[in-house]
């Protein structure tokens, strides 16, 4: 049984990483639909997309997709790279970063939790995490512009 659990709560944490990122719905009729994942419900799957764009041009601020029709979803832009980044955290604070790689998430001191979206805590630890996070995502984005 924790096997099931651990693949569940795998498969959930890289769904999340999903959200507020660019995707594209494919549905199994063959439909497309690109936008950005605001949010999803687990039991069912359903999926509601920002500024939804169909395969046939039509745009539409909010577009549920329920997960019955639901062929695969494709991220359109690579993740951050979290390992890296707690590599990088590593170097400023010396056996205080922890990294969770199923959720994604880094921890600094037990107390700074830093996500893909970004750093959560107070304080001149966390604003100096902020800073370092800052500087990696911009050097993150000018890397993917390069390779692009």
């Amino acid at each position: 049984m924790a096997v099931v659990d651990t693949a569940l709560r795998r498969f959930n944490a890289e769904l999340s990483s999903l959200v507020d990122k660019h995707v594209i719905v494919k549905t199994v009729s063959g439909e497309s639909y690109e936008g950005v994942l605001l949010g999803y419900e687990t039991s069912r799957y359903n999926i509601i997309l920002k500024d939804a764009r169909t395969s046939s041009g039509e745009t539409y601020p909010r577009l549920i997709v329920y997960g019955h029709v639901i062929a695969d979803v494709r991220l359109t832009e690579p993740p951050l790279d979290m390992e890296e980044f707690a590599r990088r955290l590593e170097e400023v604070f010396p056996k205080m970063v922890r990294y969770i790689p199923e959720a994604r998430v880094i921890t600094v001191l037990e107390r700074i939790r830093v996500t893909e979206r970004g750093v959560e805590g107070t304080g001149p630890i966390a604003d100096r995490v902020r800073s370092i996070f800052d500087k990696f995502v911009e050097e993150w984005k000018e890397k993917q512009k390069a390779s692009a």
